[in-house]
Protein backbone atom coordinates (compact mmCIF):
# COMPACT_ATOMS: atom_id res chain seq x y z
CA UNK A 1 0.00 0.00 0.00
CA UNK A 2 1.57 3.55 -0.92
CA UNK A 3 0.35 7.05 0.39
CA UNK A 4 0.54 10.14 -1.27
CA UNK A 5 0.09 13.34 1.13
CA UNK A 6 -1.37 16.23 -0.35
CA UNK A 7 -1.65 19.85 1.43
CA UNK A 8 -5.33 20.24 0.83
CA UNK A 9 -8.28 18.45 -0.03
CA UNK A 10 -8.93 20.04 -2.74
CA UNK A 11 -5.13 18.33 -3.82
CA UNK A 12 -5.87 14.63 -2.48
CA UNK A 13 -8.73 15.08 -4.73
CA UNK A 14 -7.01 15.74 -8.11
CA UNK A 15 -4.60 13.21 -7.25
CA UNK A 16 -6.87 10.44 -6.75
CA UNK A 17 -8.68 11.47 -9.74
CA UNK A 18 -5.84 11.59 -11.83
CA UNK A 19 -4.31 8.28 -10.73
CA UNK A 20 -7.90 6.71 -11.24
CA UNK A 21 -8.22 8.04 -14.67
CA UNK A 22 -4.43 6.85 -15.70
CA UNK A 23 -5.83 3.22 -14.84
CA UNK A 24 -8.72 3.49 -16.42
CA UNK A 25 -6.90 5.18 -19.83
CA UNK A 26 -4.41 2.22 -19.56
CA UNK A 27 -7.07 -0.25 -19.26
CA UNK A 28 -9.28 0.87 -22.38
CA UNK A 29 -5.43 1.38 -24.28
CA UNK A 30 -5.20 -2.42 -23.68
CA UNK A 31 -8.85 -4.02 -23.42
CA UNK A 32 -10.87 -1.52 -25.09
CA UNK A 33 -13.02 -1.12 -22.25
CA UNK A 34 -12.37 -0.63 -18.84
CA UNK A 35 -14.91 -1.30 -15.23
CA UNK A 36 -14.58 0.69 -12.43
CA UNK A 37 -16.12 0.30 -8.97
CA UNK A 38 -17.19 4.31 -7.33
CA UNK A 39 -17.62 4.89 -4.00
CA UNK A 40 -19.73 7.93 -2.66
CA UNK A 41 -19.37 9.87 0.59
CA UNK A 42 -18.64 13.34 1.60
CA UNK A 43 -14.43 11.73 0.94
CA UNK A 44 -15.21 11.28 -2.38
CA UNK A 45 -16.51 15.08 -3.43
CA UNK A 46 -13.45 16.41 -5.00
CA UNK A 47 -11.78 12.64 -6.29
CA UNK A 48 -15.31 12.94 -8.43
CA UNK A 49 -15.38 16.42 -9.09
CA UNK A 50 -12.00 15.97 -11.00
CA UNK A 51 -12.75 12.61 -12.45
CA UNK A 52 -15.61 13.84 -14.47
CA UNK A 53 -13.40 16.71 -16.03
CA UNK A 54 -10.52 14.13 -16.66
CA UNK A 55 -9.16 14.32 -20.23
CA UNK A 56 -9.42 11.34 -23.04
CA UNK A 57 -11.14 8.94 -21.15
CA UNK A 58 -13.47 7.09 -23.74
CA UNK A 59 -16.31 7.15 -20.90
CA UNK A 60 -19.07 5.07 -23.86
CA UNK A 61 -16.23 1.96 -22.73
CA UNK A 62 -16.07 2.20 -19.11
CA UNK A 63 -18.91 -0.18 -17.20
CA UNK A 64 -19.37 1.48 -13.89
CA UNK A 65 -20.35 -0.55 -10.07
CA UNK A 66 -22.18 0.88 -7.67
CA UNK A 67 -20.34 0.08 -3.69
CA UNK A 68 -23.10 0.34 -1.77
CA UNK A 69 -26.68 1.27 -0.90
CA UNK A 70 -28.76 1.21 1.87
CA UNK A 71 -31.75 -1.28 2.22
CA UNK A 72 -35.46 0.45 2.27
CA UNK A 73 -34.06 4.54 1.10
CA UNK A 74 -35.81 5.53 -1.99
CA UNK A 75 -33.68 6.84 -4.85
CA UNK A 76 -34.73 10.31 -4.05
CA UNK A 77 -33.85 10.84 -0.87
CA UNK A 78 -31.07 13.19 -0.15
CA UNK A 79 -28.81 10.34 1.49
CA UNK A 80 -29.47 7.72 -1.36
CA UNK A 81 -26.51 6.96 -2.83
CA UNK A 82 -28.13 6.17 -5.91
CA UNK A 83 -28.91 9.59 -6.24
CA UNK A 84 -25.52 10.93 -5.16
CA UNK A 85 -23.75 8.97 -8.31
CA UNK A 86 -26.17 10.46 -10.48
CA UNK A 87 -25.85 13.87 -9.57
CA UNK A 88 -22.21 13.85 -8.64
CA UNK A 89 -21.18 11.62 -11.52
CA UNK A 90 -22.99 10.12 -14.36
CA UNK A 91 -25.36 13.48 -15.23
CA UNK A 92 -21.89 15.35 -15.24
CA UNK A 93 -19.84 13.47 -17.74
CA UNK A 94 -19.24 14.57 -21.24
CA UNK A 95 -20.92 11.05 -22.42
CA UNK A 96 -23.00 8.11 -20.98
CA UNK A 97 -20.94 5.08 -19.42
CA UNK A 98 -21.49 1.97 -21.29
CA UNK A 99 -23.61 0.63 -18.25
CA UNK A 100 -24.04 1.88 -14.84
CA UNK A 101 -24.74 -1.11 -12.84
CA UNK A 102 -26.55 1.01 -9.36
CA UNK A 103 -27.19 -1.22 -6.52
CA UNK A 104 -31.41 -1.51 -5.89
CA UNK A 105 -31.21 -0.36 -2.01
CA UNK A 106 -35.48 -0.91 -2.41
CA UNK A 107 -35.17 -4.12 -4.06
CA UNK A 108 -37.92 -6.59 -2.61
CA UNK A 109 -35.53 -9.24 -1.90
CA UNK A 110 -32.07 -7.73 -0.84
CA UNK A 111 -30.61 -10.99 -0.99
CA UNK A 112 -31.66 -11.63 -4.80
CA UNK A 113 -30.29 -8.45 -5.73
CA UNK A 114 -26.82 -9.10 -4.26
CA UNK A 115 -27.33 -12.09 -6.43
CA UNK A 116 -28.04 -9.84 -9.56
CA UNK A 117 -25.28 -7.86 -8.84
CA UNK A 118 -22.97 -10.42 -8.33
CA UNK A 119 -23.58 -12.15 -11.70
CA UNK A 120 -23.03 -8.96 -13.50
CA UNK A 121 -19.93 -8.33 -11.71
CA UNK A 122 -18.40 -11.81 -12.30
CA UNK A 123 -18.77 -11.17 -16.13
CA UNK A 124 -15.83 -7.95 -15.18
CA UNK A 125 -12.36 -7.88 -13.84
CA UNK A 126 -12.40 -4.50 -12.39
CA UNK A 127 -9.64 -2.10 -13.61
CA UNK A 128 -9.98 0.39 -11.13
CA UNK A 129 -12.00 0.87 -7.35
CA UNK A 130 -12.58 4.09 -6.09
CA UNK A 131 -12.94 3.69 -2.36
CA UNK A 132 -12.79 5.31 0.83
CA UNK A 133 -12.29 4.60 4.77
CA UNK A 134 -15.08 5.30 7.42
CA UNK A 135 -14.05 6.94 10.94
CA UNK A 136 -15.00 3.46 12.15
CA UNK A 137 -12.35 1.83 9.40
CA UNK A 138 -15.46 0.29 6.72
CA UNK A 139 -14.33 -0.30 3.58
CA UNK A 140 -17.42 -0.12 1.81
CA UNK A 141 -19.94 -0.58 4.14
CA UNK A 142 -17.98 -3.44 6.11
CA UNK A 143 -17.93 -2.37 9.64
CA UNK A 144 -15.81 -3.97 12.11
CA UNK A 145 -15.03 -6.88 12.37
CA UNK A 146 -15.52 -7.49 8.77
CA UNK A 147 -15.83 -10.97 6.80
CA UNK A 148 -12.61 -11.14 4.87
CA UNK A 149 -13.38 -14.65 3.63
CA UNK A 150 -16.81 -14.71 1.38
CA UNK A 151 -16.18 -15.06 -2.01
CA UNK A 152 -19.36 -13.26 -3.27
CA UNK A 153 -19.71 -9.99 -4.50
CA UNK A 154 -22.38 -8.27 -2.55
CA UNK A 155 -23.97 -8.75 1.18
CA UNK A 156 -26.57 -7.70 3.26
CA UNK A 157 -24.77 -5.86 6.05
CA UNK A 158 -25.96 -4.33 9.45
CA UNK A 159 -24.47 -1.12 10.06
CA UNK A 160 -22.94 -0.23 13.43
CA UNK A 161 -23.97 3.09 15.27
CA UNK A 162 -20.42 4.34 14.24
CA UNK A 163 -21.16 4.07 10.95
CA UNK A 164 -24.50 5.51 11.25
CA UNK A 165 -23.43 8.23 13.17
CA UNK A 166 -20.99 9.38 10.77
CA UNK A 167 -23.68 9.55 8.11
CA UNK A 168 -25.42 11.69 10.71
CA UNK A 169 -22.83 13.54 11.33
CA UNK A 170 -22.03 14.61 7.47
CA UNK A 171 -25.11 15.94 7.44
CA UNK A 172 -26.75 13.07 5.05
CA UNK A 173 -29.79 12.51 7.68
CA UNK A 174 -31.41 14.79 10.40
CA UNK A 175 -31.60 12.45 13.34
CA UNK A 176 -29.87 8.68 14.01
CA UNK A 177 -33.43 7.24 14.08
CA UNK A 178 -33.41 8.03 10.35
CA UNK A 179 -30.04 6.27 9.57
CA UNK A 180 -31.02 2.76 8.54
CA UNK A 181 -29.63 0.10 9.90
CA UNK A 182 -28.83 -2.50 6.64
CA UNK A 183 -27.19 -2.40 3.56
CA UNK A 184 -26.11 -3.66 0.62
CA UNK A 185 -22.28 -3.88 0.29
CA UNK A 186 -19.38 -4.76 -1.86
CA UNK A 187 -17.24 -7.86 -0.54
CA UNK A 188 -14.27 -6.97 0.84
CA UNK A 189 -12.64 -9.78 -0.75
CA UNK A 190 -14.49 -8.52 -4.11
CA UNK A 191 -13.01 -4.86 -3.88
CA UNK A 192 -9.38 -6.19 -3.15
CA UNK A 193 -9.93 -8.36 -6.37
CA UNK A 194 -10.00 -4.84 -8.20
CA UNK A 195 -6.53 -4.38 -10.35
CA UNK A 196 -6.16 -0.88 -9.30
CA UNK A 197 -7.18 0.86 -5.78
CA UNK A 198 -7.31 4.42 -5.19
CA UNK A 199 -8.21 5.64 -2.09
CA UNK A 200 -9.63 9.23 -0.77
CA UNK A 201 -9.57 9.44 2.67
CA UNK A 202 -8.98 13.06 3.53
CA UNK A 203 -10.28 14.86 6.94
CA UNK A 204 -8.82 15.25 10.20
CA UNK A 205 -11.73 13.15 11.88
CA UNK A 206 -10.32 10.19 9.65
CA UNK A 207 -7.05 10.35 11.09
CA UNK A 208 -6.97 7.76 13.72
CA UNK A 209 -9.18 5.09 11.17
CA UNK A 210 -6.14 6.19 8.63
CA UNK A 211 -3.54 5.29 11.60
CA UNK A 212 -4.63 1.90 12.12
CA UNK A 213 -4.86 1.18 8.78
CA UNK A 214 -1.81 1.97 7.81
CA UNK A 215 0.13 1.16 10.77
CA UNK A 216 -1.76 -1.31 12.78
CA UNK A 217 -2.11 -5.15 12.32
CA UNK A 218 -3.96 -6.15 8.85
CA UNK A 219 -7.14 -7.41 11.23
CA UNK A 220 -11.39 -7.63 10.46
CA UNK A 221 -11.70 -4.99 13.90
CA UNK A 222 -10.10 -2.47 10.75
CA UNK A 223 -11.41 -3.29 7.66
CA UNK A 224 -9.66 -0.87 5.79
CA UNK A 225 -6.35 -2.54 6.93
CA UNK A 226 -6.18 -5.30 4.39
CA UNK A 227 -5.37 -2.90 2.12
CA UNK A 228 -2.01 -3.26 3.48
CA UNK A 229 -2.13 -6.79 1.22
CA UNK A 230 -2.84 -5.44 -2.35
CA UNK A 231 0.05 -5.12 -4.86
CA UNK A 232 -1.33 -1.67 -6.41
CA UNK A 233 -3.56 0.27 -3.48
CA UNK A 234 -2.70 3.89 -3.02
CA UNK A 235 -4.17 5.97 -0.15
CA UNK A 236 -4.58 9.50 -0.78
CA UNK A 237 -4.98 11.95 2.01
CA UNK A 238 -4.42 15.30 3.09
CA UNK A 239 -2.17 16.74 5.86
CA UNK A 240 -5.73 16.54 8.68
CA UNK A 241 -6.17 12.71 7.90
CA UNK A 242 -2.67 11.75 8.02
CA UNK A 243 -1.86 13.93 11.15
CA UNK A 244 -1.75 10.75 13.51
CA UNK A 245 1.15 8.76 11.26
CA UNK A 246 4.48 8.27 12.38
CA UNK A 247 7.24 10.81 10.69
Amino acid sequence: MHMIVSNSRAACGRAAAECAAQAIRAAIDANGAAAVILATGASQFDMLDALVRADGIGWPKVTCFHLDEYIGLPAAHPASFRRYLKERFVDRLPEPPRAFHYVGGEAPDPEAECRRLGDLLREHTIDAAMVGIGENGHLAFNDPPADFRTAEPYLVVDLDEACRRQQLGEGWFETLDDVPRRAISMSIRQIMASRTIVCTVPDRRKAEAVRAAVEGPVTPDVPASILQEHPSATLYLDTESASLLAE
